[in-house]
């Protein structure tokens, strides 16, 4: 048990500095752009909210195995598949988590109004610069939002981690896939222990998204 609590922290917490370092910006790139490029961006980052997991997990299984596209490219490295391994699992968790960061993201920059860019461009602020300055305090609180979320996400994942990770100890069984495993086994007592502490987390986690929109909500006003 506690080497599946591990594993499934370190796959939740590389998921979530992957997805700051990309979902952000791109977050920070919708809120702004509203032409038809971003708009197909966006449908695409939302697929993995109405996809089955098992249907992404099914072609991540595909693209990321030894006779996928890929395949050749990761030859070239040395490496003969990435299915079944904890790189698969953290490549499978960013793309099912990522509406989870753009999202809360998205919604934290288009609340940032126009003026704020234009103050900072009078003193000379360039577009990192305001990026960084001005955007990101801001709408710091969809960003810690879709932190707190991904981060949720990636612990509760099952689907995807099963097409893609399988069920090999120390390696791709994290706590969802543990859990089934004490069920069919018939271990009721872990099964409980493991699940009551997924519920806990789980409350923990709504309860301080709420009082995070709250309270950006009272800033606004």
């Amino acid at each position: 048990m506690v080497e599946a609590i591990v594993l499934t922290l370190q796959l939740a917490s590389l998921t979530t500095l992957i997805l700051l370092i990309v979902g952000v910006p791109l977050g920070f790139w919708l809120a702004r752009d509203t032409g038809i490029i971003a708009s197909v961006v966006s449908a695409l980052v939302a697929l993995p909210l109405v996809l089955p997991p098992t249907v992404l997990g099914f072609y991540l299984l595909i693209g990321l195995g030894p006779n996928g596209p890929l395949a050749p490219m990761l030859a070239a490295t040395g490496i003969r598949t990435l299915a079944f391994s904890f790189p698969g699992l953290v490549i499978g968790s960013v793309l099912f988590s990522l509406p989870f960061m753009v999202q809360p993201a998205r919604n934290g920059f288009a609340g940032v109004g126009r003026e704020a860019f234009e103050a900072a461009a009078t003193l000379r602020a360039g577009p990192l610069d305001s990026f960084f300055s001005v955007a990101l305090p801001l709408a710091r609180g969809g960003v810690v939002t879709g932190a707190i979320l991904s981060f949720a996400h990636t612990i509760g994942e099952f689907g995807v981690v099963l097409m893609i990770g399988g069920n090999i100890p120390g390696e791709t069984r994290v706590l969802s896939i543990a859990i089934f495993d004490a069920v069919e086994q018939g271990d009721w007592g872990a099964a409980h222990q493991m699940s009551a502490g997924l519920l806990a987390f789980a409350f923990v986690v709504i309860l301080t998204t709420t009082l995070i929109e709250k309270r950006a909500g009272g800033r606004a006003r």
